[in-house]
């Protein structure tokens, strides 16, 4: 049976318990400290580079920067482009329009060589050239600041475009988990022909998230970190999100045989298939014998890490 004919046969939920999480507690509330100095250093800036994950280009995005940072030019780049399910490019893109974001890249900067990173420079100065630098006006090099929640890939913007156009190393940290930039830096130099700098920046969210779910596609991007959502909950959120989309790459890879929409009975299998079992020894009537206990957690973290690498499939979460 085909994993949609086995789907169909399945009851699957058409909304997902969100229970009465306070979304508040997974978001830290030192942030505003890393809002005030990117503030404080605008004036030394001609553009804004905001990155955001291409999976979730409507949900998240602190509208903070919008307010405090649209006296310069700016540019919204969606990372991560290989992982997102592009084919409604054109309504994203048209939603964005409509929150007055007019300037929008798409690219993936952990590629070695990336077209769409190609493209910043050019746009960039485009931008800048039709905008007022004021006191930078005989300013010969040029300064921009990278800015946008955690874990996005603003440091890997910078290295991609130092990569790029200087065939130099990273220069700023890159990690997988959100919070590898704590502070404001000094400039980085990305470009030569034009001199260009950037000013890599902390994550910073919005002090109020609209709602749960919106918490939840975060952390499902990696965001947040994840227990102070519980892998467990996330892995359930990205069950019902595979399911709903139709998206059935994690029956092949952990040899389910068919899709579930019941998210202990898929880590029990992902579990045993991994080899992700303790033994223990359990008293019955006829005496000692070994159990096979699945490690839930441990399952949990494989299935979310093969979402956020691509190997369940390229998703589009809003």
């Amino acid at each position: 049976m085909s994993c949609r004919a086995a789907l169909s046969a399945l009851r699957v939920r058409e909304r997902f318990d969100f229970g009465h999480r306070d979304v508040t507690r997974w978001f830290p509330g030192h942030m505003a400290k890393g809002l005030r100095k990117m503030q404080s250093s605008l004036k030394k800036v001609d553009c804004i580079i905001e990155v955001h994950d291409a999976r979730i280009p409507l949900s998240g995005r602190n509208p903070l920067f919008q307010a405090s940072l649209a006296i310069k030019p700016h540019l919204l780049v969606l990372n991560k482009m290989d992982l997102a399910d592009l084919t409604n490019k054109r309504r994203i893109l048209s939603e964005l329009e409509q929150q007055d974001i007019q300037n929008v890249l798409f690219a993936d900067c952990r590629r070695q060589s990336d077209e769409y990173v190609k493209k910043i420079v050019p746009t960039v100065l485009e931008l800048i050239e039709k905008s007022d630098r004021y006191h930078r006006s005989e300013n010969w090099e040029f300064c921009l600041m990278v800015i946008g929640v955690p874990n996005v890939g603003k440091s890997s913007l910078i290295n991609a475009m130092r990569r790029m156009y200087l065939k130099k190393g990273k220069a700023s940290r890159v990690g997988g988990e959100p919070g590898i930039t704590r502070a404001v830096l000094t400039k980085i130099q990305v470009c030569d022909r034009p001199l260009m700098y950037l000013l890599d920046t902390p994550g910073v969210f919005s002090p109020h998230v609209e709602n749960v779910e919106v918490g939840m596609k975060l952390a499902l991007c990696g965001t947040i970190l994840d227990h102070l959502v519980g892998e467990d909950v996330i892995a359930d959120y990205l069950l019902f999100t595979l399911n709903k989309q139709q998206k059935f790459d994690y029956v092949e890879r952990y040899q389910l045989g068919e899709p579930c929409d019941d998210i202990q009975m898929v880590l029990k299998k992902i579990a045993v298939n991994l080899g992700k079992t303790q033994k223990i020894k359990a008293l019955t009537g006829v005496g000692d014998v070994k159990v096979l206990i699945p490690n839930y957690t441990a399952a949990a973290y494989d299935f979310i890490r093969a979402f956020r690498k691509g190997e369940l499939g390229k998703v589009m979460l809003d």
